[in-house]
């Protein structure tokens, strides 16, 4: 299963930044960065939702807040546009001293167009890809257009921005005025994915339509129609971050991993093949279903899917499950959803699987007890209790079911 962990790194302006690592189940197939937008943070909508997207493709997503946000350290009245970018260049390469150099660069707004100016300062980079993006970077100024003039004049001043008290600089403005991302658009090497809604109301359509047109190909337009300019409906992140996922497969390396097998030609029968990655990753088949099973960290595993007594564990709650069902559907009882809990562990050398039964609504007492019985007699349950027979026999030659 895919995990997130928490790692930091000095920014270009020598504060501590924080970072959440988004990793695959398994070994990463490449690794990728992510630029929220302008005084957001990493764990925004659109941040949490397109890193994990990638995450459960294959690809290691660090997002991060940039100098003065979130949970980094730092002063953000200090910070422009040109810091941003130079953070992202300090990620890149704290991903290339600790993991593996990012070959996807994803941005958000502001973070969209500091990854495309950023891409040719990042070596290895085979992707861009943005949302809700401008083409010019002083388009950030309209979130605090009565407070321009006064920044001008006074050097600085207090603005809103989502709620929230910002300190903005006239360094700030000058340095955006100077920013070129359709320049960098036009000298972009990389394949770029632009995503934006037509309806953006803080970044119009048109900003798309200019660096599309600025960059060279391979690029791609998706359209993220109905959704706000910070995707704040669930639906609108989880579309783009499918989006992006699926466009960025063409330009990353191969999955490290061997494909899943084939399905088992015998019913109520499963086969399960190494992958070859970490000491005991494998491939599981059953049915239609593939999945991986594997062993926890603190006995040589990678932790990227469920052991082999955590499957027993399901296969007794499952199967527990089914059978309560079954019995309601047989004497016609109206119950609400049946939940099985299992949880396997070793007393005094014995394997113990401690079961826990609920049902939602109301539920007599009597017919708790009931239940509690009835789950004594799902098949998995008197297998587990009575044992089974295993026979083993080598089958020379084979690799596959």
């Amino acid at each position: 299963m895919a995990k997130s962990e928490r790692v930091s790194f000095e920014g270009s302006q020598g504060a501590m930044l924080d970072a959440r690592l988004e990793l695959p189940a398994g070994p990463p197939r490449a690794y990728a960065l992510f630029a929220h937008c302008f005084s957001c943070s990493k764990n925004n909508l659109a941040a949490t939702r397109v890193s994990k997207a990638l995450a459960e493709h294959g690809i290691a997503v660090l997002r991060f807040d940039f100098t003065g946000l979130g949970a980094s350290e730092g002063d953000f009245a200090n910070t422009n546009f040109s810091s941003n970018v130079d953070d992202l260049i300090r990620a890149a390469e704290f991903l290339r001293d600790e993991y593996e150099a990012p070959s996807l660069l994803v941005g958000h707004s502001l973070g969209g167009a500091a990854v495309i100016v950023a891409a040719e300062k990042v070596p290895g980079v085979k992707a861009v890809a943005t949302i809700a993006a401008p083409a010019d970077a002083t388009n950030v100024t309209r979130q605090f257009a009565g407070d321009v003039e006064k920044i001008a004049r006074e050097g600085e001043a207090l603005v809103q921005l989502e709620g929230r008290p910002f300190t903005i600089r006239r360094q700030f403005l000058d340095d955006i005025a100077e920013a070129k991302v359709e320049d960098a658009a036009r000298a972009l090497k990389a394949a770029l994915l632009i995503a934006h809604s037509p309806t953006d109301a803080t970044v119009g359509i048109e900003n798309a339509t200019r660096l599309f047109v600025a960059a060279r190909h391979p690029k791609s337009f998706i359209g993220l129609e109905g959704a706000d300019h910070l995707l704040t409906r669930r639906e609108d992140a989880d579309h783009a971050a499918r989006v992006i996922a699926a466009w960025a497969e063409r330009y990353l390396p191969a999955d490290p991993l061997p494909e899943a097998p084939d399905a088992p030609p015998e019913k109520n029968s499963a086969v399960v093949s190494e992958t070859g990655a970490g000491k005991f990753l494998s491939w599981a088949a059953a049915g239609q279903a593939r999945f991986l099973v594997d062993e926890p960290e603190d006995v040589g595993g990678l932790d990227a899917g469920p052991s082999p007594f955590e499957l027993l564990s399901v296969a007794l709650a499952a199967c527990t499950t089914m059978t309560l069902r079954m019995y309601a559907g047989h004497k016609e009882l109206e119950l609400g959803r049946i939940t099985t809990r299992v949880k396997h562990a070793k007393e005094e050398g014995a394997d113990v699987f401690s079961r826990a039964i609920s049902v939602e609504g109301e539920v007599p007492a009597e017919l708790q007890d009931k239940l509690v019985e009835i789950a004594s007699k799902c098949p998995v349950h008197r297998t587990l209790e009575r044992g089974a027979q295993i026979r083993t026999a080598y089958e020379a030659g084979s690799t596959d079911a």
